[in-house]
Formats: structure tokens, sequence, C-alpha cells
């Protein structure tokens, strides 16, 4: 069985400074042996660690369309910002990539992929998101584990994390697989554990991004 988190952050999001080597540190610690890497607007960071993780690492990506964030799955390369959802969708179907959905129906969350759109590309959703540790509020867990129950798309899980110490605060236990097709029927056969973050790691993540604002502005 794999213990998998399916949301992890990196330093090469603009909000993260964590590096490669101490997320893998991490993971060995709590026997994860088994993440995503969904950095914002590249999949560089996943690659990257592609190839030096001693565990399975999934090349995923947040894609910030102009209707909200849609996470592409089993990536070759990076998906451009800025797009509409449907062509985030054809992009990363066209790398053999999943349309996952992550912090859905997220209420405080700009970021987060809108209500109406969700529904609009329903069809296109491979996996979504219905544990994300950083969603403060249970009631958007509920309608996320709702809508993925009514549609038949299997529900995953991750922390959303932007630190070391957010690294397993949510997971999925799930059998081993070697294609995407083969995940999803093991995330369909897993299971969910996880907590809160709780509201302060969000301070750090604010405080990565005026950093690296300050960084290119020097």
């Amino acid at each position: 069985m794999l213990k998998a988190d399916l949301h992890i952050h990196t330093r090469y999001s603009m909000d993260c400074q964590t590096p490669l080597d101490k997320i893998i540190s991490r993971c060995k610690e709590l026997g994860i042996n088994c993440i995503a890497i969904a950095d914002h607007g590249t999949a560089e960071g996943a690659l990257e660690m592609q190839k030096i993780a001693p565990f399975k690492v999934i090349v995923a990506e947040e894609i910030l369309t102009t209707h909200g964030e849609i996470m592409g799955m089993f990536l070759k390369e990076t998906i451009p910002s800025g797009i509409t959802p449907q062509e985030a969708v054809k992009r990363i179907r066209a790398q053999g990539g999943l349309v996952n959905i992550p912090h859905p129906f997220e209420t405080i969350r700009g970021s987060a992929l809108k209500d109406a759109m969700i529904d609009e590309i329903a069809a296109d959703i491979d996996l979504m998101e219905v544990l994300n540790s950083r969603s403060p509020f249970p009631a958007n867990t509920n309608k996320a584990k709702a809508f993925a129950a009514e549609h038949n798309i299997p529900g995953g899980a991750g922390s959303d994390a932007h630190t070391t110490l957010e690294i397993g605060n949510a997971y999925i236990e799930i059998p081993d697989f070697n294609t995407p097709e083969e995940f999803l029927k093991s995330v369909s056969a897993g299971k969910i554990h996880g907590k809160r973050s709780g509201v302060f790691v969000n301070i750090v993540s604010f405080c990565a991004r005026v950093k690296a604002k300050l960084s290119r502005r020097s």
C-alpha cells in the first residue's frame, strides 16, 4: 500500500520556499511514499523531484485558469496560466494526464475554481480533492464529497503543504499503481486520513509571496 499526499508545493511555487530535499526528508520521516507535486503555474519542480525522490512522484501543476485553478496530474510539461478551464482540460488530456479539482467549493480562496464552472466541466473531471488540509470549513469538504459521489468521481486528499510541517496532514492509503488509469482505480479503493492545518499556515505563504515579489523587483 502507498501512503499518498496528493498536493504538495515546493520552492518552485511563488508562495513557497521549501527545497526539494527537505520535502524528501520529511516524507521519509512520515512514511509518505507517494506524492503529487503541484506547484502554481509550473511543472518544473515536480519534474525535478521525480528525478531525485526515492519514492513515487506524480508530476502535477495547479493551473490558474480564467475561472480558477485546475490541477493537471501525470503531466510531462508545464501548462501556461491564463487559459480557459476548457483549454486547460484539453492540454492536460493532450499529455495523457488527469483533471483534478483542488480545494473545490472553497468560499474564501479566490483561486478556487468557481462553482458554476465545476458544474460545467463535471464530465471532464477525473478526480476531486475531497480533503484539503488548508480548507478551513467542513461544509466545503462535505460539498466536495457529495459532488464527487453524485458524479461518480474518485475523491483524493492532499495537505496542500507549503511548509514541511504540513506534509502528511492529509493523505490517502491506496494500492500501488503504474498508470493514470490504475491510479484512479487505486484512489477509488483508497482510505482518506487527515486533519486541518489551521489558518496560521497561510501567513507563511503570504510572507513567501511578498519575498518573491521583492526579489523580482530587486
